[in-house]
């Protein structure tokens, strides 16, 4: 009997601990300097038209030296950094290989059901 609860124990532990690791973000950056656009596409709620403009910014601007410098970009405000900055870097490589996918906060949620 005592090995069957132990045995349960353990098992319940590593269906919490898969669990737990089931939500974890996806890793990686992108390099804003360097991106193409299907790379900085990866990006969370960033499309075809966004990633065209940071790349056109980059192109009149030269190189972005910090990552904030993003927020310049037409349609790049303060909250979408928030969202963007895990993922943005100035320098090394890109290794972002999945589009990044944010939860839905509870105020979008509820907008979309009115």
């Amino acid at each position: 009997m005592k090995n069957r609860i132990a045995l349960t124990l353990v098992a319940v532990v590593l269906v919490t601990g898969a669990l737990a690791g089931a939500g974890d973000e996806t890793s990686g950056v992108v390099n804003i300097n360097t991106a193409n656009a299907e790379q900085l596409q990866l990006l969370p709620r960033v499309g075809p038209a966004l990633a065209g403009r940071i790349i056109d910014f980059r192109e009149a601007n030269g190189s972005y030296r910090t990552v904030d410098e993003i927020v310049a970009v037409k349609g790049i405000g303060e909250k979408s950094f928030e969202k963007l900055e895990p993922y943005i870097v100035t320098s090394g490589a890109t290794t972002l290989t999945e589009k990044v996918s944010l939860p839905r906060s509870e105020g979008s949620a509820h907008a979309a059901d009115q």
